[in-house]
């Protein structure tokens, strides 16, 4: 059993074969998908697909960092609708990227605090989003610290100093198709890390693991990153997806 726990199968990349690519995940052993949010323009393709594929989605409820615009306000009062309505299993993805727009920075700080917050009040985990801004994330879960504080740092691609501070602030590392990319970095240390802050992802249509770099992602592909980690870890590659899948229920509290 394996758990993606980051994917965008409701994304227009996957409108030609979406059932077609759930059938490729399900026979690579994924049986579980866990569906974050962008913004209010998606709530509908989220809520159909959840229909079409009751008992392996999960959803999840949040503004996307690069969603946070002159109307943030308003997406964050959709999201606390959506909230007041009905159950989700987590706010994400949530956070900060400075890489296609640092002028928002503020109004980033000030919706990913709030969501946080929501969080809290549900009780339910984070999923983060962070591009070149690990400083402003900290800076935030630094103000947020505490027993209510806890998640997913999503696709996370620091160093391991970095990955230890998140982990102090009670979330695990979401691992991803970067861990294969010769160039990427994480092989050089991810093996420090204990298993038990692991969980897996592949951030589907985004960031496919070799040997498909370069084309669309999708959650059958997750089996190179078990490949890769058990290779990194010199475990097999049922104990990565038994760990990493039994995190993801810790975390999700499924």
């Amino acid at each position: 059993m394996i758990t993606d726990t980051h994917t965008h199968l409701y994304s227009e990349a996957f409108d030609e074969d979406r059932a077609e690519m759930m059938i490729r995940a399900l026979e690579t052993g994924v049986s579980r998908f866990f569906i974050p949010a962008i913004d209010s323009s998606y709530t509908e393709a989220m809520l159909d697909l959840e229909a079409k594929f009751p008992d392996y989605v999960y959803l999840m409820a949040g503004l996307h960092p690069t969603s946070v615009k002159e109307n943030y306000k308003e997406e964050l009062a959709h999201v606390e609708e959506l909230l007041a309505k009905r159950s989700f299993c987590g706010i994400g993805e949530i956070g900060i990227d400075l890489y296609w727009d640092t002028s928002t920075l503020e109004i980033q700080k000030e919706a990913f605090r709030h969501q946080i917050q929501l969080a809290k009040k549900y009780q339910l985990p984070i999923v983060i989003h962070c591009r070149d801004a690990f400083d402003e994330i900290f800076e935030v879960l630094e103000t947020e610290r505490g027993e209510g504080l806890f998640g997913i740092f999503h696709c996370f691609t620091g160093n391991l100093e970095q990955a230890q501070r998140a982990i102090g602030f009670n979330m695990k590392l979401g691992i991803g198709g970067v861990v294969t990319f010769k160039n990427g970095g994480l092989d050089k240390f991810i093996s420090e890390i204990d298993l038990k802050h692991i969980v897996l992802e592949t951030d589907s249509p985004y960031l496919a693991p070799k040997p498909f770099r370069g084309k669309r992602n999708e959650s059958a592909y997750i089996i190179k990153v078990v490949e890769k980690l058990s290779e990194l870890y010199g475990v097999t590659q049922e104990e990565i997806a038994n760990i990493t899948t039994q995190n993801s229920k810790d975390i999700f509290s499924i």
